[in-house]
């Protein structure tokens, strides 16, 4: 895995959620995939699963939100990024997460990690 691979699959989801359904999910993750929503959270097993997660967490396709990244590392099959949304609609309406990403050999997420930090969010002691 290199940097413009994870820039291309970091932009893959950003297309996937402003994409009605979830198909564009087959091309982002693998099938026996984990996905954690944050570092404390039972994973999401399987693409199956992060579907009806999806669909259950977004408005829509035509929810409106500005989406920037930055790449801060990738070492293997392992990338960091960080990434700044901003929800017209929602309470919080920014998000600062970092995300760590593992892919495989196809390109395709085996496993995704959300760090998600929003303003007025309570600090963790």
């Amino acid at each position: 895995m290199d940097r413009d691979t994870v820039r291309a699959w970091v932009a893959g989801y950003e297309r996937a959620w402003r994409t009605s359904g979830t198909d564009a999910l087959a091309e982002l993750f693998a099938a026996d995939t984990h996905y954690v929503v944050s570092p404390w959270a039972e994973p999401i097993v399987g693409r199956a699963a992060l579907a009806e997660f999806w669909e259950a967490g977004r408005d829509g396709a035509d929810e409106p939100f500005a989406m920037t990244f930055d790449l801060v590392a990738v070492d293997g099959d392992t990338a960091v990024v960080r990434v700044q949304v901003e929800y017209e609609r929602d309470d919080p309406a920014r998000w600062r997460d970092l995300w760590v990403i593992r892919l495989d050999d196809s390109g395709r997420c085996v496993h995704f990690e959300e760090w998600p930090f929003a303003p007025g969010q309570p600090d963790v002691q």
